[in-house]
């Protein structure tokens, strides 16, 4: 049984007492997942915290009666199937704290993050949107992949995992996640547009993320195969941002030595490439390619290691990691 500081009474706050940090879990059909994110978050720590689970319209008995079962401590939000961007805006409206902890259900995080994150995010500016941390892999891949923040990075990759530290504000700032982007990728976009509204984020240089990768998950299955149409979607929507003199402008910012971004990854070439590929080679293809490199780079172990404690990490290749 997983218990919280917060007191909570068959999933709703009691009256006067408000949470430092509410945790927020989309769950489609993967009650199978609960045990192990709960046991995640009861060894935080961090104590100071709600959950909110948002059930996605689940149609798997298991996951329904798993959800049923929870101590009530744990609020839980039914809607119909909306799509990842939808239940994670309900569990984020719903959320009693000002930071937000945004989980998938199979994600797992090592005991100091949330202590980490939350001292970090409490000394920093109100420009700082979220807390990242690297990862280390775990399912059909192992070992540590290195995630950072960098503005220019991002207009052709997403370097930023999909569990961070959020201010709540910022996420209603941005507008929330784009619910019609059900095919992969909001995450990405919505990272994209907190960029562009001259938000930053903060990256604790340690694998504290356990992320578990699946051959069969929905980074491999649907949104590597339709990498170039999700793209090209992006990219129209945020269409001044990819101009090329703001391009270069970005380029040049988020490399001054400022302080504000992390080091960049996506070199000038690497970025003028992979734009080149996406107009010019069919979609079909161009999707292949980079569905190719992510199992190569993921599932095959293609990545180079840096020290499990932090240090100085690698510098990672264009487009790889979860989107």
């Amino acid at each position: 049984m997983l218990t919280t500081s917060i007191g909570t009474v068959r999933g709703k706050m009691l009256p006067g007492v408000t949470p430092s940090v509410s945790v927020i879990v989309p769950c489609y059909n993967g009650g199978r997942f609960i045990p192990q994110l709960l046991g995640s978050l009861a060894r935080q720590t961090f104590r100071d915290f709600e959950i909110i689970i948002v059930d996605d319209g689940s149609t798997d008995a298991a996951t329904r009666q798993a959800l049923d079962n929870l101590d009530p401590s744990v609020r839980v939000i039914r809607q119909g199937n909306k799509g990842l961007s939808a239940a994670r805006n309900a569990g984020i409206a719903s959320a009693a704290a000002d930071l937000v902890l945004t989980l998938d259900c199979d994600d797992m995080f090592e005991p100091p993050f949330l202590a980490e994150a939350v001292a970090i995010m409490r000394a920093a500016p109100p420009d700082v949107a979220l807390v990242l941390c690297h990862m280390r892999l775990a399912g059909a891949a192992n070992g540590p992949l290195e995630r950072h923040f960098n503005r220019f990075d991002l207009l052709f990759s997403n370097p930023i995992p999909s569990g961070v530290l959020l201010r709540k504000a910022a996420w209603q700032a941005a507008g929330g996640y784009d619910e019609a982007m059900r095919d992969g990728y909001e995450d990405w976009e919505f990272y994209l547009r907190l960029m562009l509204r001259r938000y930053r984020g903060i990256t604790i240089p340690k694998p504290y993320k356990i992320y578990h990768v699946s051959s069969e998950g929905m980074l491999f299955n649907q949104s590597s195969g339709k990498h170039a149409a999700i793209w090209r979607r992006i990219r129209r929507k945020h269409a001044a941002a990819y101009r090329p003199l703001a391009i270069l402008r970005l380029w040049r910012e988020s490399r001054d030595g400022s302080g504000r971004d992390d080091a960049g990854h996506v070199s000038a070439l690497k970025a003028t490439i992979a734009y080149l590929m996406a107009v010019l080679l069919p979609d079909g293809f161009f999707s292949a390619l980079i569905a190719l490199r992510r199992q190569r780079h993921l599932l095959h172990g293609h990545r180079p290691a840096y020290p499990a404690g932090g240090g100085a990490p690698p510098r990672n290749a264009i487009l790889n990691g979860k989107h």
